[in-house]
């Protein structure tokens, strides 16, 4: 059966070719979605064996590329990671459609096992952001470079400081075409 998120992902990293080899952040998108798999399959030896394999494969991609998107996280169809390295998403976050993360991005929670971040579609987080707690960034908002968002973001609007703070609304909330085509044709996450 076709992974339709995995299909998304590559969708979004069509202007280099979509192509594994080519773009070192693919490897850990895809290491994420195996891991999804892994955890559909029904219980037995080969999701046992599937499973050791992909925690190899995880801290693999950890050690060496900085991406750290454990399989417990809730990405939607269409992740696009720019410039790989230092991007670390805990457990208990949800991601939607057609995200944009970069290099540095931080997305975790403020207390030991407290709540995570929830993104909608369409989000765009910059280099060396940290959204920390159970905020919600609305789908089509913008966060700054080193921006630190530790309160609810709405949709359309940007975010830049540290403490973040919403600078503007945008008029066109979720402009974000390749977001709004994956989520036309894939829906939402579920």
């Amino acid at each position: 059966m076709a992974d339709l998120n995995w299909q998304a992902d590559l969708y979004r990293c069509s202007a280099i070719g979509g192509k594994l080899w080519r773009e070192q952040s693919l490897w850990a998108i895809w290491v994420y979605r195996f891991g999804r798999r892994v955890d559909a399959r029904p219980p037995g030896l080969i999701r046992q064996w599937q499973t050791k394999f992909y925690w190899l494969l995880f801290r693999w991609v950890e050690t060496v590329l900085g991406i750290s998107l454990p399989k417990e996280v809730e990405i939607g169809p269409g992740l696009r990671i720019w410039h790989f390295g230092d991007v670390f998403v805990k457990p208990r976050v949800v991601v939607g459609a057609g995200c944009t993360l970069r290099q540095g991005a931080t997305l975790g929670n403020r207390v030991p096992d407290g709540p995570g971040p929830r993104l909608g579609d369409g989000v765009e987080l910059g280099a060396y952001e940290q959204v920390l707690g159970g905020v919600r960034l609305g789908s089509g908002c913008k966060v700054g470079a080193m921006a630190v968002v530790l309160t609810d973001v709405p949709a359309g609007a940007a975010a830049v400081g540290n403490p973040a703070r919403i600078i503007m609304a945008s008029r066109s909330a979720g402009s974000n075409s390749k977001g709004n085509e994956l989520h036309q044709v894939w829906g939402p996450i579920a």
